[in-house]
């Protein structure tokens, strides 16, 4: 059943996201220089961030003003968004590194890190508390987003405080986000957005507040003509990859994915379908399935193909690593198809409330 609710180009954009980040952690497989576009793949988990912010406010904030926002409710929600695969790919990593154990390979300490597990299994890894990168390392970015979750009510009560002067929402978060990356750069030698275990969870809070301040911009645009939302989204799109290519500073970029999200926002108010037809739609609905599975069929793949024909991993031959890439999209399909839609179904209809038992009258 549609959602109602869903903005489909939006939907469609999660799934580029999840094929840069992708692109990104393959291309060294590939034993090939790293064009800047690749290099910047990192900054896909940034669009995720800026869209999940968008996207919740879009969904939930009227809700929150109007008194019917359901705190635990929309935790569980979430939950059964992001927990059942996160899970499973934790598991999948795990019996992958056993086997490779009981088989005489050696593996990556980092991978089969027990003292990690408990933050993982907790959804707290990128909160601090967990030692090293290990299991399923992507999954980082989902601790990230239920800090965000968890801290919604503030986003929300924010955004709302603001909602009668949008713009200046939007300037202002975009200024926070850049004060907070001159900081912590200046503060810990690295950029935020290059932050993982250590720090993953501050990496969300500018992003996702940047996208919320974003969604108040949308609220207020006019029903756009279909050209100059056309147009837009063609511009700023292309600033996104010509940014990307010759290597502008991240939050530049941060603020291009912003323009971009906005443009295709409005297309659907201009009535225009592009980039959101059924195809594209369902890509976007299986990214987190892509965004999960990358780092699990690399394991797989790459180990397996390195044994069985003596190839260094490092530099496989092209016809392998096309495999290996575009293997991603059928088993992401599967694995939204058999473990992440199922799960999300089963845990939202525990918590939907029961029908009263029938009572006979006297």
């Amino acid at each position: 059943m549609p959602d109602a609710k869903a903005i489909n180009p939006l939907t469609s954009l999660r799934f580029f996201a999840a094929m840069w980040v992708v692109l990104f952690h393959y291309w060294p497989n590939l034993g090939a220089a790293l064009p800047p576009i690749v290099a910047k793949g990192y900054l896909g988990v940034e669009l995720f961030f800026v869209l999940s912010g968008f996207i919740l406010c879009h969904v939930y904030l009227d809700s929150f003003a109007d008194g019917g926002f359901r705190y635990g409710s929309f935790l569980w929600a979430r939950l059964a968004r992001v927990y059942p695969l996160h899970l499973a790919t934790l598991v999948g990593v795990g019996a992958l590194a056993l086997a490779a154990l009981a088989a005489g390979r050696v593996i990556d300490p980092n991978i089969l890190s027990w003292p990690s597990l408990p933050a993982n299994l907790l959804l707290v890894q990128a909160w601090g508390f967990a030692p090293q990168a290990g299991w399923n390392h992507p999954s980082w970015s989902i601790s990230a987003e239920w800090f965000a979750y968890l801290s919604f009510p503030l986003f929300a009560w924010l955004a709302l405080r603001f909602a009668g002067r949008p713009k200046l929402a939007a300037a202002g978060a975009y200024a926070f986000l850049v004060l907070v990356y001159a900081a912590f750069e200046r503060l810990a030698g690295s950029p935020l957005t290059h932050a993982t275990i250590a720090w993953g969870a501050l990496r969300i809070v500018p992003c996702f507040a940047f996208g919320a301040a974003l969604n108040l911009v949308w609220r207020e645009i006019a029903a756009s003509r279909r050209m100059t939302a056309l147009a837009g989204a063609a511009i700023s799109g292309a600033g996104v990859v010509l940014g990307a290519q010759f290597g502008a500073p991240d939050a530049i970029l941060v603020g291009l994915f912003g323009c971009l999200i906005l443009s295709l926002a409005a297309l659907t108010k201009a009535g225009e379908n592009s980039g959101g037809g059924a195809f594209f739609v369902y890509l976007g609905e299986i990214s987190y399935s892509v965004y999960m599975i990358c780092i699990p069929w690399k394991l797989l793949f790459v180990n397996g193909v390195a044994q069985a024909m003596h190839i260094d991993k490092a530099h496989m031959p092209l016809w392998a690593w096309m495999i290996l890439l575009a293997g991603v999209v059928p088993l992401a399909a599967a694995s939204y198809h058999l473990v992440e839609w199922p799960a999300r179904r089963w845990m939202r209809r525990l918590a939907a409330p029961r029908p009263a038992a029938l009572t006979s009258v006297a």
